[in-house]
């Protein structure tokens, strides 16, 4: 019993944005069923002892009458669908928006690809790395002396991509409570991550942000919002932004608390090499000891085995075990309907249509 209990929701299999959307909706509790291919590239095996938790899923030939039928009967009794085709795909398969509304007029039909459903590049192939460089996002990525470096698939598929079709879902789902008409949401990649630039294209337009990267406040250009490496290997991150913060850096790194004007980016160069000096001196425990309980805003950088056992995601179970697999629990948090993980199964058919007999 999660937040959305009672929401019934197809996803097509799909890889990148969709099933992660999925899962997180189906981690608050509504109630998914994936209908999957009878075979699958490699690519789409990834991560899928995670992706596809807490969901059925279902094997239909959706090229096949029967089971594109079927398909369509389990949508005319659901909620929303989910797809990540490209644009047309689902109505070749005879499953578009016109002949799914038709079935079901409350739908919400959730479509989500990279450069969206219209324009040039709309049916061209593509990857969160090509949608974040031509939604701007990327050239602000990496050293300034080398090429633009991808940040994880995090930036296109998860922020710009599975966090907006989830938005436009559940806003189309109330949407479609008050009024009984369902409707298309169109969430692309580009588009989304255009969206998560706006302080940025804000700071540029006031001339507080330059187009040279690492040579900007929150970019890794200011020494005071960065990572530093330690003596035994390990980085910790620095973020003492506020003045406050930064004083309390300072202190910590035992540098005269007048040595440097914080927003003085003239002092930026010898600023960092002294920052980085100090740093280097020490562990990164030893960092962690010295600034443990402090306000000045600096953290271990963990890597993803560390991070499952620190003591602080230990005491919020941050991290949880699953059938031998470490895995990230479900986030946010409800306090009167928590979310929870269940595992990945598989389901007949007539199970599922007996399942989601009677009112959405």
């Amino acid at each position: 019993m999660g937040v959305l209990d009672g929401i019934r929701i197809v996803e097509m299999d799909a890889i990148g944005p969709v099933p992660f959307a999925a899962m997180l909706l189906a981690d608050m509790g509504a109630d998914v069923i994936r209908i999957t291919r009878t075979s699958t590239n490699q690519v789409a095996k990834m991560g899928n002892s995670i992706l596809h938790r807490s969901r059925p899923s279902l094997v239909l030939d959706l090229k096949n009458d029967k089971d594109r039928d079927s398909a369509l009967e389990l949508i005319s009794r659901a909620n929303a669908v989910i797809e990540g085709f490209r644009p047309g795909v689902m109505e070749r398969l005879g499953l578009g928006p016109e002949v799914c509304l038709n079935a079901n007029p409350a739908l919400v039909f959730g479509r989500m690809t990279g450069w969206g459903q219209d324009g040039p590049r709309a049916k061209e192939a593509g990857h969160d790395i090509n949608y974040i460089s031509l939604a701007g996002a990327l050239s602000m990525f990496g050293s300034s002396d080398r090429p633009p470096e991808a940040p994880l698939n995090l930036v296109g598929d998860y922020g710009g991509g599975a966090m907006y079709l989830i938005m436009g879902v559940l806003a189309a789902l109330l949407s479609a409570q008050k009024t009984g008409k369902g409707q298309v949401v169109d969430a692309a990649m580009t588009d989304g991550t255009a969206s998560l630039l706006s302080l940025f294209i804000a700071l540029k337009q006031s001339g507080d942000w330059g187009e040279a990267r690492q040579a900007n406040l929150l970019d890794g250009g200011a020494p005071f919002y960065r990572c530093y490496e330690c003596a035994d290997g390990g980085y910790v991150s620095v973020g003492a932004l506020e003045p406050q913060f930064f004083a309390s850096l300072i202190s910590g790194l035992e540098i005269p608390k007048d040595r440097y004007a914080q927003y003085d980016k003239k002092t930026w160069p010898g600023m960092q090499d002294a920052f980085a000096k100090v740093f280097a001196s020490r562990s990164r425990a030893d960092w962690e000891a010295v600034f443990a309980g402090t306000d000045a805003c600096v953290a271990p950088v963990l890597t993803t085995s560390e991070a499952a056992s620190d003591p602080h995601n230990g005491l919020r179970g941050t991290y949880v075990d699953v059938d031998g697999v470490t895995q990230p629990a479900p986030a946010p948090r409800f306090s009167a309907t928590p979310s929870r993980i269940q595992p990945a199964s598989t389901v007949g058919l007539e199970t599922l249509l007996e399942r989601w007999q009677g009112p959405r």
